[in-house]
Order: structure tokens, then C-alpha cells, then sequence
């Protein structure tokens, strides 16, 4: 169905902070992202920095933490398909290649998700033309290198991230690069959170961001939305 609407979903291709802290991708950010838009009639496409395998978080697959649909995601042939064979992002053409961008989360995005030039150039390129910009948890750490019209591009922008406070619950503000919610703030972002591991999901026009894991479906379902206007 080549008329059918296609989304990219961004994934980390980092295994570790840089102090050694074993990470990837947090499979909840991709798994119901990804279901919730192919139910909404969309086509998936799954991108990482580097492409081919997608390191995922071991924490994100044990416990209450390996969500139904993080279970369906992993016994789903297809699924793990895309998430074992990724296309690399600097292959892939934006805005053009697709209707909307989706960043997913995982701390391995502290890693190569900052000062990545053809990441940032996706970003750019989808929010100038219009396009469903969404990133959800630690997806957001993407946005600050991103600019609009000379300036941040989350300057006066209505947004949400990782918060401060749940970085140091999981006590790794010392092992990231910057954190999400100060540097939003700094770069003029209106920045707004619920209470820690709530869902929260902010829209601002075409650039939708989500708080943490607990908001992937909200977040998924902002950016449906937007896409069906």
C-alpha cells in the first residue's frame, strides 16, 4: 500500500553510557509506538544510528518493566526482523521518506543521539516541512542540537522529556551527557511534567514529545492524531 502513511522510528545504537553502565534501547519506547501504528493503518519503518542489530536494555525486559506489548514485540517475527536489521538513518532521505519521525527512548540515546549530524538534520528537515516530530523519554536528549529559524528549535515550544527528578531516581545524572528537563529550560523550552513515572505527553503544532516509558502510548497516539488531521 504505497498511499499508506509511514513512520520512522528512531532507535540508539549505543550498548553503554560511556561509564561502562550497560544500556541500549527501552523496549516499551519502540514496542508500543510501533503496534499503536499498525493499528492506526500506518507503516513501520525501524531506523538506528548505525543500523543492523538494536542493543535492548536488559532492565526494559525483566519484571513489570517487559510491558504485553514489549512481549508481543519480541515473539513477533517481523518485529524482531526490523529490530535485528535496522536501517542505518543517514540512508534514509527526510522529510520525504516518510510522515513522521520518531525518536524512541533508552538511555543508550545519551550516547549518539547528541552532536549526531544526520540525526539532527532528520529532525530539522521534518519539523521545517510540517511533519509529525515526535520523541518520547530519553528520545528528547535529540532535540537540543536542533535548531529553527536560527534559534533552538525548542525555544518557547511547548515540551517534555526524561525529568530531572526520574534521572535521579534511577541515579545516573552523573553518567549522562546533559539533563533533558534543565537543558529544555535553558534553551527557552516551556518545559511541563507530571508527577515522576506518570504518563505525560505535551503537543506543540507538530512537535510532540513524551515524559518517560509510562508515556509511549500517549505519546504514540499524539502523533497518530496529528497524522490524521
Amino acid at each position: 500500500m504505497s498511499s499508506s502513511k509511514n513512520v520512522v522510528l528512531v532507535c540508539t545504537s549505543s550498548p553503554a553510557l560511556s561509564n561502562g553502565h550497560p544500556t541500549g534501547l527501552w523496549l516499551e519506547e519502540l514496542a508500543t509506538p510501533y503496534y499503536a501504528f499498525l493499528d492506526a493503518g500506518f507503516e513501520c519503518t525501524v531506523a538506528s544510528i548505525n543500523g543492523g542489530a538494536v542493543p535492548v536494555d536488559q532492565g526494559s525486559v525483566t519484571g513489570g518493566f517487559f510491558t504485553e506489548d514489549s512481549k508481543k514485540f519480541m515473539h513477533d517475527p517481523v518485529a524482531i526482523g526490523m529490530l535485528g536489521h535496522s536501517v542505518q538513518l543517514s540512508t534514509l532521505s527526510f522529510p520525504d521518506c516518510c510522515d513522521a519521525i520518531y525518536l524512541t527512548g533508552g538511555h543508550g540515546c545519551c550516547e549518539d543521539f547528541v552532536d549526531n549530524a544526520p540525526l539532527k538534520n532528520s529532525i530539522e528537515s521534518m519539523y521545517a516541512a510540517g511533519k509529525a516530530t515526535a520523541s518520547d523519554c530519553h528520545g528528547v536528549i535529540a532535540l537540543p542540537q536542533c535548531t529553527s529559524g536560527g534559534k533552538p528549535l525548542v525555544a518557547g515550544k511547548k515540551v517534555t522529556g526524561f525529568a530531572d527528578s526520574e534521572e535521579a531516581a534511577v541515579q545516573l545524572t552523573e553518567a549522562v551527557p546533559f539533563l533533558i528537563e534543565a537543558k529544555l529550560k535553558e534553551q527557552g523550552g516551556v518545559f511541563s511534567k507530571a508527577a515522576d513515572w506518570n504518563p505525560h505527553t505535551v503537543v506543540d503544532g507538530n512537535l510532540i514529545t513524551g515524559q518517560n516509558p509510562q508515556s509511549s502510548k500517549g505519546t504514540a497516539d499524539a502523533t497518530i492524531a496529528f497524522m490524521n488531521q
